[in-house]
C-alpha cells in the first residue's frame, strides 16, 4: 500500500475525498500543503497524497511513478513497466481508501500535478466507476490516440496549465484537451498566465470552483 497523510474534514464528517497525486520527484507531502487553502470551503472533504512507489532516479528524497527516459536515461520499455505497476498501486490506494471513508467513488476527485496529472488523467477514465472529477495541473495526456478506445467511464475533467511552462509544454493541455473532447469528456480549461512549471494562485481558485461544483456537499 502507498504511504500516504492523512488530512481530516474540518468539520469531522466525511462526505468527500481529494486525492493529491505529485509530480516527479517530489512526495505526498509536497501537494498536501494544497488542503490549507482548500480545506475551510471544503469541510467535508478528507485529504489524502500518497507517496509514488519508487524512488526517484534524479532525486533520491522524491518519489517517481514511473522513469522519464529523456531525464534519467531509462528506457521507453523501463518506463512503460513501472508505469503499469504504479497504476495499480494507486488503483489500488483509491479503492483502500473509499473503503476506509465509507465513500462512494462519485464522492472522489484526483488533483494531480505534472507526472500526477498523468497518472490521474490515465487512471480515471479507465476505473469501473466514474469518479467525481479530475483536476489536472501542468501535465499531460498519455497515449491520446488510445483514450476513446479505452475508456470505461467519462468523468469530468478540468485542465489547468501555466503558459510559461518549460518542463511540460503549455500546448500540452490543448492536445489533451481536444482529445478528451473528441472522446466525449466534460472537458474544462485555465491558463495562468506568466506561470512556469507551477501552480499560480488564480489555478488553484478555478480548482477550487471545479471541486465545489463536483464533490458532494
Amino acid at each position: 500500500m502507498l504511504k500516504s497523510q492523512r488530512r481530516a474534514p474540518k468539520s469531522g464528517k466525511v462526505r468527500s475525498m481529494v486525492i493529491f497525486v505529485h509530480g516527479y520527484g517530489a512526495d505526498g507531502a509536497d501537494l498536501l500543503g494544497l488542503a490549507d487553502p482548500l480545506a475551510p470551503h471544503l469541510p467535508d472533504t478528507v485529504f489524502y497524497s500518497p507517496d509514488a512507489p519508487e524512488p526517484c532516479a534524479n532525486n533520491p528524497f522524491g518519489f517517481q511513478w514511473f522513469p522519464i527516459p529523456w531525464l534519467d536515461g531509462s528506457t521507453e520499455e523501463q518506463a512503460r513497466a513501472s508505469m503499469a505497476v504504479s497504476v495499480d498501486k494507486l488503483n489500488a490506494f483509491i479503492d483502500a481508501k473509499l473503503k476506509d471513508e465509507n465513500l462512494e467513488p462519485e464522492a472522489l476527485a484526483l488533483v494531480g500535478f505534472s507526472q500526477g496529472t498523468m497518472m490521474s488523467l490515465h487512471i480515471a477514465p479507465r476505473r469501473d466507476r466514474a469518479i467525481a472529477g479530475v483536476v489536472g495541473f501542468s501535465g499531460r495526456l498519455l497515449v491520446p490516440e488510445l483514450l476513446e478506445a479505452e475508456a470505461r467511464v467519462k468523468p469530468p475533467i478540468l485542465l489547468i496549465h501555466g503558459d510559461a511552462d518549460q518542463m511540460v509544454p503549455f500546448e500540452d493541455m490543448g492536445r489533451a484537451g481536444n482529445a478528451l473532447v473528441e472522446a466525449g469528456f466534460e472537458t474544462y480549461a485555465h491558463v495562468m498566465k506568466g506561470t512556469g512549471h507551477g501552480i499560480a494562485p488564480d489555478g488553484l481558485q478555478v480548482a477550487l470552483s471545479f471541486l465545489l461544483d463536483k464533490l458532494p456537499s
